[in-house]
C-alpha cells in the first residue's frame, strides 16, 4: 500500500506495522526517514481486520484486540492507524469495554536513513542507533538525520530500545490518541505540490450509468496530484514524476506523454513540462543539438535498447501544438516555441538524406513507434509553424508525405493472414516483423486545426487490418492489450514489453481505434482495463500481465511496476475523455465533438475539464449522442 504526495511516500504491508523488511517505511526525497514502527497493546500487537487506501496520499488501518480479564470471545478495543505520505501516523485507541481499562502503549521504532535505490537492491544496511530528543526519538548517520516526535509526548522513552511509551486510562465507550510525526531533522511536513491551492490540474469528475466510471476519473487525478512535483530552480513549474516507488524523479518521454494525455485538465501542467525540459535541451554543434536528453529504455527480446531521449524530442513539439490548441495562451506559446523549432531543427538533420529516424541515433534499428512519433511531429510542428508564422512547415510537410510513401510500402510484413506492420526494421533493411503493441501509436495522429486528426502512416486498408489484428484474442487479453503477442517468439506474460499489458499503450489503441472508427476493437479493450482498474481499486498500475482473462479471474500484477504511476494514471483520464471525442481548437475559437456512437459505457457525464483556460463540462448520451453543458463564453461547437 503505497501513500504518495511527493516528495513524501509511505509504505506499508495491510498488517500496517512497519517492520523494517523490504520497503516499509516512510521516504521524504527517495530517502528513508522511518523503517520500523511497531505498536504494542497491552503487551500484544493489535490483529489486523481492515486496510484500505483512504486518498492517494493516505491509509487506513484498524485492528482489535482484547484487553480486559477473559470474558468471552469478544474484542473489546479497536484500534486504528491513519498514516500519511508527508510523514504523520495518528494511532487511536476506542474502548468498547464495559468497566475503565488501563492501557500500556509501546511504539518500537528504527531506521536505517538508506536510500531508496539501495534499499532495492538489497544494500539498504543495519538499522542506526537512537537518541532521545525533544519528545521522541532521533536518528544521525553519513546521508543525514531523521527524527519522530510525539503528541502528547511519551510517559518514556528507551533509545537503546528505540521505544516510545504511553500510558493510557479509558473509560468506558472513551478514546486516547497519540500522533507521531516523522521528519528530516529540522525540517516541516511535506508541502505536496498536488495538494497547493495553484494544482495545475483541475479536478474532474465523472459521473453515468457504469459506477466505475466516476472511481477511475476520481483516483487518476488524486493519484496525478501525488505525483506532481516542482522544479527545483524554477518553482512555478511542475511536471509529474513517472511513479512509485521505484521512479520518482522526472522522466522524459512519460512527463510529456502523460502531459499530453491530461491537456483536458488544462494546459499549466503542459506548460510546466515544456519549460522544465527546454532547459535540458542539449545545445551547441553536433548532430546531438536541439535533442531532449533521455536514457536508454528496455524493447523487448527482439529489439535493442531504445533511446527516450528521441521519444521526448519527438513528443515536445506535438505537445506544444496540441496545448495550443487546447487552448495555452499565445505568450507561453511563443516563450516555447524556440525549443520546439530546435526538436524539429534535431528531427530534419537526424533524417538526413534518408527517410526514417533511427533509434537510437545513429545505427540503430528503425523502429515502428518512433516513425510515427516523428511523423506526427513533423505534422503537428508544421501546423505551428504556420499559426505562428515561423518558415520550415513545408518542408516538415513534404517529408512527412515521403515517409508515409515509403512506410506503407517498406513497413509491411507479408504474413498468411494479411501481412502487418514491423516492430521495426533492421540496420540491413530486414523487418523485424512481430506484432507489438508499439504498433497502437500508428494510430495515435494527433489533432490539428479545426479538430481535424493529422494523416496516418497506414493507409485504409493497413489501418483495417491493424484494427482486427489489436483486437484479436493474441493481442486483446481481457484486460487490455498485450506488449507483444501471445503467439510470438519470446512472448511473455510478465515480459516488460514482450506481453504485459502497458495502460499507457492500451490507453493509445482504444483513443486511436475510436478516432478511426473502429468502435468494436476499442470498447472490448476499454472495457477490459476498466475492469482491470476495478480489481486494483481504481488504482491501475503502469504494467501488469498479460494473462487472458477467465471467469473469476482478475489480472496478476507486475512485481517491477509503480503504482501509482504517471501514465497509468493520464492514461485514465485519456480512455473518458476519449468516450466524448474532444477536440478543441481554441485559437480558433470552436470545439468539435466525436463520441464514441456505440457508448460502450451507456452515459457518461464530463465536468471539471478545461478548454480555452474555463471550465468545460459534456455529456454523451446512451444513443452516443454528445452536449456541451458548460463551456468558455464565445466558444462556438464546430461540425
Amino acid at each position: 500500500m503505497i501513500c504518495v504526495a511527493l516528495p513524501g511516500l509511505a509504505i506499508s504491508t495491510e498488517h500496517a506495522q512497519l517492520t523494517g523488511q523490504g520497503l516499509e517505511g516512510f521516504y521524504r526525497a527517495g530517502r528513508r526517514l522511518l523503517s520500523r514502527c511497531r505498536l504494542r497493546v497491552a503487551g500484544r500487537e493489535p490483529l489486523a481486520v481492515q486496510a484500505r487506501m483512504t486518498a492517494a496520499d493516505s491509509a487506513r488501518f484498524v485492528g482489535t484486540l482484547r484487553a480486559s480479564p477473559p470474558a468471552g470471545p469478544d474484542p473489546d478495543v479497536i484500534v486504528e492507524r491513519t498514516r500519511h505520505a508527508d510523514g504523520t501516523e495518528r494511532i487511536t485507541l476506542h474502548s468498547a469495554a464495559p468497566r475503565p481499562l488501563r492501557l500500556p502503549v509501546e511504539v518500537a521504532l528504527g531506521t536505517d536513513l538508506a536510500d531508496l535505490a539501495a534499499i532495492a537492491s538489497g544494500n539498504a544496511g543495519p538499522e542506526l542507533p537512537a537518541s532521545v530528543h525533544d519528545s521522541g526519538l532521533r536518528w544521525s548517520g553519513a546521508l543525514g538525520t531523521s527524527s519522530v516526535t510525539a503528541d502528547p509526548p511519551p510517559a518514556d522513552a528507551l533509545a537503546s530500545a528505540g521505544l516510545l511509551r504511553w500510558e493510557f486510562m479509558l473509560p468506558p465507550g472513551g478514546s486516547a490518541s497519540v500522533e507521531l510525526r516523522i521528519r528530516p531533522d529540522g525540517a516541516g511536513s511535506v508541502r505536496a505540490v498536488g495538494r497547493a491551492a495553484t494544482s495545475p490540474l483541475a479536478s474532474a469528475r465523472a459521473a453515468g450509468d457504469d459506477p466505475r466510471v466516476p472511481a477511475l476519473l476520481r483516483t487518476s487525478v488524486e493519484d496525478l496530484q501525488a505525483l506532481l512535483l516542482r522544479d527545483p530552480a524554477h518553482p512555478a513549474d511542475t511536471h509529474l514524476a513517472a511513479g512509485a516507488p521505484w521512479r520518482c524523479g522526472l522522466a522524459p518521454a512519460d512527463a510529456l506523454a502523460a502531459a499530453r494525455m491530461t491537456l483536458p485538465l488544462g494546459t499549466r501542467l503542459a506548460a510546466g513540462t515544456l519549460r522544465t525540459l527546454a532547459r535540458t535541451q542539449l545545445g551547441g554543434p553536433g548532430p546531438r543539438s536541439g535533442m531532449i536528453p533521455g536514457p536508454l529504455r528496455d524493447a523487448g527480446p527482439h529489439l535493442p535498447p531504445g533511446c527516450t531521449g528521441t521519444e521526448a524530442t519527438l513528443l515536445f513539439p506535438a505537445l506544444l501544438a496540441e496545448a495550443r490548441r487546447w487552448g495555452l495562451p499565445e505568450n507561453e506559446t511563443e516563450e516555447l516555441l524556440p525549443a520546439a523549432e530546435r526538436c524539429l531543427t534535431w528531427l530534419r538533420t537526424t533524417v538526413g538524406d534518408g527517410t526514417y529516424v533511427p533509434d537510437p541515433h545513429p545505427g540503430g534499428p528503425v523502429r515502428c513507434e518512433t516513425q510515427a512519433h516523428a511523423h506526427r511531429a513533423a505534422l503537428l510542428g508544421a501546423d505551428l509553424l504556420d499559426a505562428c508564422g515561423r518558415p520550415g512547415g513545408a518542408g516538415l510537410r513534404q517529408w512527412a508525405r515521403e515517409l508515409r510513401t515509403a512506410f506503407r510500402e517498406e513497413f509491411w510484413a507479408d504474413t498468411p493472414g494479411g501481412g502487418r506492420p514491423a516492430a521495426a526494421r533492421a540496420p540491413d533493411g530486414s523487418l523485424v516483423a512481430q506484432l507489438s503493441a508499439s504498433a497502437a501509436h500508428l494510430l495515435d495522429t494527433g489533432l490539428l486545426g479545426g479538430g481535424a486528426q493529422a494523416p496516418g502512416l497506414l493507409d485504409k486498408g493497413q489501418t483495417e487490418h491493424l484494427a482486427r489484428l489489436l483486437g484479436s484474442p493474441g493481442m486483446d487479453s481481457g484486460w487490455g492489450l498485450r506488449g507483444l503477442g501471445a503467439k510470438e517468439a519470446g512472448y511473455n506474460p510478465f515480459g516488460h514489453r514482450a506481453g504485459a499489458v502497458r495502460v499507457q499503450e492500451t490507453a493509445v489503441a482504444v483513443a486511436g481505434l475510436a478516432a478511426a472508427g473502429y468502435e468494436k476493437e476499442a470498447s472490448s479493450l476499454l472495457r477490459g482495463i476498466l475492469a482491470a482498474a476495478d480489481t486494483f481499486g481504481h488504482r491501475l498500475p503502469e504494467m501488469y500481465a498479460g494473462e487472458q482473462r477467465a471467469d473469476g479471474s482478475a489480472p496478476l500484477p507486475h512485481p517491477a511496476a509503480c503504482r501509482p504511476a504517471a501514465t497509468a494514471a493520464a492514461a485514465g483520464v485519456l480512455l473518458l475523455t476519449t468516450l466524448a471525442g474532444i477536440r478543441p481548437d481554441a485559437p480558433a475559437g470552436t470545439i468539435t465533438l466525436r463520441p464514441v456512437r456505440s457508448a460502450p459505457l451507456g452515459e457518461i457525464g464530463l465536468t471539471g475539464l478545461r478548454v480555452a483556460g474555463a471550465p468545460f463540462s459534456v455529456r454523451v448520451s446512451r444513443l452516443g449522442l454528445a452536449m456541451v453543458e458548460e463551456a468558455a463564453d464565445g466558444l462556438q461547437l464546430g461540425v
